[in-house]
This record gives C-alpha cells, structure tokens and sequence, in this order.
C-alpha cells in the first residue's frame, strides 16, 4: 500500500494496526503517528520505524487520518483538526467506540470523508472482527483503502445502516468478555471439581480454540455442531440441560439487549458538545 497513514494517537489498537500494516506490507516510511507521549513515540518509532509527532495537524498532510484516540477526546481532537490550515481533505477513518459519523462531520466541518469502525481488542493480535460504515462523501476508493487498513487487524464487513454499529458493539464489540466470562467460569468450576489451575487453563482455553475453529470453518451452523456432539442421555447433553433450565439463550439475549441499549446511550452522551 503507497497510501499515506497517519494514526492520531498511539495506543495499543492503533498500534495493532500499524503492526498489521507493515507485516501486511506497507512501507513503515509512509506511515505516522501523532502521539502526546514521548515515551510512548520512541517505541513505536523503534518498534516499527514509523514517523512519529507530537502535533496531531502533522496528521492531515497525508491520505488517510486514522481517529485512534479515545472517545471522550474525539470532539476535542477533531475541532483541532478543523481549525488547522494544512488540511488535503483526507479521509478519515473513526476506530473510537460510540462516536457517530454525524458527530464527526460535524466536528471537522462539512463535506468530509468519513467511515466509522466497530473493531474488538482481538484485533491486538491481527484476529479482531471489525464493521464498517462510510458516509456519502467517502468515496469507493476510500472505503476500500478504509477496508485495507482494517483487514490488517482480522476480519471486515460492511454495514449499510449507521445504526447496525450499535448491534455490531453488542455482539462482536463486547463479545470477547462474554467468552471470557464464560471460560473464567469454566476454569473455577474444574478447579471446585479437582483440577490444578494450570490444568484447567490448558483444557478451557484450547476447548474454546478448538470450538471456535470447527464453528468458523465448518460448513455446519453452530446449532447443528452443538446437536452432534450432544448425545442423548450423556453427560453433554446434561450440561446442555442445565443451561437450558436456567434459560440461557433469553440471558444472552438479555446481555446483548443491554449492551445495545447502553452503545446508543453513550453515543448520545459523547455526542453533546463540550
């Protein structure tokens, strides 16, 4: 890629994808981050060789302007950006949680090139699963380039409504706590039964490796994977059981419902002007 990335602010997910970039290909030398902390640009700069800045309008000499900063910051950040004279009419791409695009393009001033991204911290380790969404005035070109910079963390699709993002946040956003939890639970369950905490970390995490790998590249649905390999009367299916009594598929529903809810509420609130 010979498009030209500047990521303002260096954390650990603009980080991810700057990594992602340069194992993907991308030159390190058309690459630049703005970044407060000095520490934190001397080891980006020695860890990737990119440019580093501590002036976020350095950002808007290059193509595309990766929003990485946090979500209570964006508003500030993007007035900055809009009083700036430097400014190539960049694309640029939003990685902070809750901030709609309407918001933005406010923020920046009219008639910007925006795509608004849902990524989750498996992306920390190039297996993250990221929604997009591209306002009109992006371009073809810009969402693919936006789709290019994604991908280098894991999976990306594309959403035609804005406020799919919100269900987006609930499923694959928050999603990695819900596995989390559930593994946490599995582990402190086997070390009540008798297990060493070693061993019950061992057998947890790669049973949850294994289940995700046989549902992402089987051809079966997980409700079909989940019947084979509960036999009747045997001890899966008195798991299952005892999941199903307590009501498991409305708790999920339930769980998701909220944190739905709660992504339209916080993009309420960081919308306010300050």
């Amino acid at each position: 890629m010979s498009t030209r990335i500047a990521f303002i602010g260096g954390g650990n997910m603009a980080t991810s994808l700057v990594g992602g970039l340069i194992a993907s290909g991308t030159e390190p030398a058309s690459i630049i981050v703005a970044e407060p902390d000095a520490d934190r640009r001397t080891q980006l700069s020695r860890q990737f060789d990119v440019a580093t800045t501590d002036d976020n309008t350095e950002a808007l000499l290059h193509d595309v302007v990766v929003l990485s900063v946090k979500p209570q910051l964006m508003q500030t950040v993007c007035r900055q950006l809009a009083e700036s004279t430097n400014a190539q009419h960049p694309l640029y791409v939003s990685i902070a949680a809750g901030i709609r695009t309407i918001d933005i393009e406010r923020w920046l001033g009219d008639d910007v090139a925006v795509v608004r991204c849902m990524p989750n911290t498996p992306a920390l380790i190039q297996c993250g699963a990221t929604a997009l969404y591209a306002n009109e005035t992006a371009s073809e070109a810009q969402q693919q380039l936006a789709d290019e910079i994604l991908r280098a963390a894991g999976i990306t699709t594309w959403v035609a409504d804005e406020a799919l993002l919100d269900v987006v946040t609930a499923v694959s956003g928050s999603g990695p706590a819900y596995f989390f939890l559930l593994i946490e639970a599995m582990q402190k369950t086997a070390v009540k039964l008798g297990l060493d905490k070693d061993t019950a970390a061992r057998l947890t995490l790669q049973t949850a490796l294994g289940a995700a790998r046989m549902a992402n590249e089987s051809e079966l649905d997980a409700q079909e994977l989940r019947a084979r390999v509960t036999s009747k009367g045997g001890t899966t299916a008195a798991a299952i059981s005892s999941f199903e009594h307590d009501d498991f598929h409305n708790n999920v529903s339930k769980a998701l419902q909220a944190a739905y809810n709660r992504s339209c509420e916080l993009a309420d609130e960081l919308g306010k002007d300050i």
